[in-house]
């Protein structure tokens, strides 16, 4: 039978044609029509979405995914222990819009600026997504005129680039940022966040890690004397950041054959980025024929030294390996960078993601600048933790280890064996819930006791509370653990002590 969509009932139609015979009947018939027309727009409205049905599939965005419970509890894990990190070292919590006026994020981000989403003008203000969280942080400094400042800011960012979901990279992602503003002597900063990415690192037991160290200073002079022109200095450093994923002659090819560079150039910066040491390169550096005669190069030396020197006191320079080809594709840095990587046996590399860079960062110390109407320049030094990254590796080692992940907190689950016990399961649960313990029932009047222990230990859930009759004629609770199926009764007012007294000693 075809449901009525809202069409007129036959004994409608009825009333309808007995209303035609009175006098106002030329204006009825005109209603009825126009009933007649809205009602077979009605029907037609309702039955469309059916007929399309068949061709439509639903589906995330390309770029972005859902986080199911599983993945949600790890997720959580990762990133309280990196937030619990960045407040250990002083840092405030800063949020911002995930939109900004487009013209705040243009020419911040060199040849990346093309993954930039743009929003639709909708007759306002042009507005983009942000790319990263350190523009808007600058911008932030800026308008509020704040001069001195260590935040840690956790959000999502947008990039409209080609996504490797296996590889932990989307169009749609979380950064986890760490930055000190202000002026500070040099180098003391910019150590604490090394030192910082290495406790993330560590305490995170990704395996062993390498943080790659370079200067924007130095990059730039090696450039100079090598004889790169200034106006295709950010075009070579494009081509040199790619060395971590593709090789030296690959890379040499795009500078010779696509960027117009002299192949002696090239080869002139060839001698200089395949190599990657300690204080003893920075030493040999300062030595070098070409390298000690650019001003610019012998400041970034002196910094790269002066923080070495911090990074020993700190105990972590074996972590730290001070590396030429590292270029930082992003146009604001102007000091100290650096990236951190996973190091793999070549057994875990057959096994494990090939994520790329897990942490990075660097100084930026003309950014500020560049909101402020008078130019005020703000220093800058800062870290990023590569979360989804760190998350693709930690989900797979899950899966592959068969960990089972809890994903809830219950503590206790209240139960009955007998029926019409609805009441008391209610008031008994209430009462758990006011003195902060975690707990659930079954949204059933009369559930099976059986049905309710599995449950519990479908749910990980280690504590069950359970009244019936006899409890409740004695004023107890008896009291189950679900690990070792023991249960002992205790009386009602010592429940909660109880409860709590077995759940700090697990």
């Amino acid at each position: 039978m075809m449901p009525s969509f809202g069409l007129p009932h036959k004994r409608a139609w009825a009333s309808l044609f007995s209303q035609l015979l009175r006098p106002s009947g030329l204006v009825c018939i005109r209603e009825v029509h126009f009933h007649s027309q809205v009602s077979e727009a009605v029907l037609t409205s309702q039955l469309k979405p059916h007929q399309e049905k068949s061709n439509f599939i639903i589906k995330t965005p390309k770029g972005t995914r859902d986080l199911s419970p599983q993945q949600m509890v790890i997720r959580e894990k990762i990133l309280d222990m990196v937030v619990g990190c960045f407040k250990r070292h002083g840092a405030k919590r800063l949020d911002t819009p995930a939109f900004e006026l487009k013209e705040m994020l243009t020419e911040k981000y060199g040849e990346d600026s093309g993954l930039i989403y743009d929003l639709k003008d909708q007759g306002g203000e042009l507005l983009s997504l942000r790319y990263d969280l350190t523009v808007p942080f600058a911008r932030y400094l800026a308008m509020n005129k704040v001069k001195r400042m260590k935040r840690y800011h956790v959000g999502k960012v947008w990039r409209r680039e080609s996504p490797t979901i296996v590889q932990g990279r989307y169009r749609e992602f979380c950064q986890c940022d760490f930055d000190i503003a202000g002026q500070f002597d040099p180098m003391i900063p910019d150590a604490e966040c090394l030192k910082i990415m290495c406790e993330i690192l560590s305490g995170l037991q990704l395996g062993d890690f390498l943080i790659k160290v370079n200067d924007r200073r130095i990059l730039d002079g090696m450039l100079a004397v090598c004889g790169v022109p200034e106006s295709k200095f950010h075009a070579i450093c494009s081509s040199i950041d790619k060395l971590d994923k593709v090789s030296w002659n690959d890379v040499r090819h795009e500078m010779v054959a696509k960027k117009g560079l002299a192949p002696e150039v090239a080869d002139r910066i060839g001698d200089y980025v395949q190599c990657h040491g300690g204080v003893s390169l920075i030493e040999e550096m300062f030595q070098d024929s070409r390298l000690s005669q650019n001003k610019q190069a012998l400041e970034g030396l002196g910094d790269v030294k002066l923080l070495f020197e911090y990074l020993t006191l700190f105990g972590i320079a074996e972590k730290i390996s001070f590396d030429l080809s590292l270029a930082r594709g992003l146009d604001y840095y102007t000091g100290v960078i650096y990236e951190a990587v996973l190091l793999q046996t070549p057994a875990q590399a057959e096994e494990s993601l090939n994520v790329g860079s897990v942490a990075a960062g660097g100084r930026y110390d003309g950014l500020v600048g560049m909101f402020d109407p008078k130019g005020h320049k703000v220093p800058c030094v800062g870290l990023s933790i590569g979360v989804e990254r760190i998350f693709a590796i930690v989900e797979q080692r899950i899966k592959t280890s068969g960990e089972k992940i809890r994903t809830t907190e219950t503590q206790v689950f209240v139960a009955t064996p007998q029926k019409n016990f609805l009441h008391e399961r209610l008031k008994l649960i209430s009462e758990l819930w006011d003195a902060g313990i975690k707990a659930e029932l079954l949204y059933k009047n009369n559930p099976k006791l059986l049905t309710q222990l599995h449950y519990c230990e479908h749910m990980g859930i280690p504590l069950v509370v359970i009244i019936g009759e006899q409890e409740l004629k004695e004023g107890v609770i008896k009291l189950r653990s679900v690990a070792s199926r023991e249960e002992v009764a205790i009386k009602r007012e010592n429940l909660v002590a109880e409860i709590q007294k077995r759940l700090s000693e697990s």
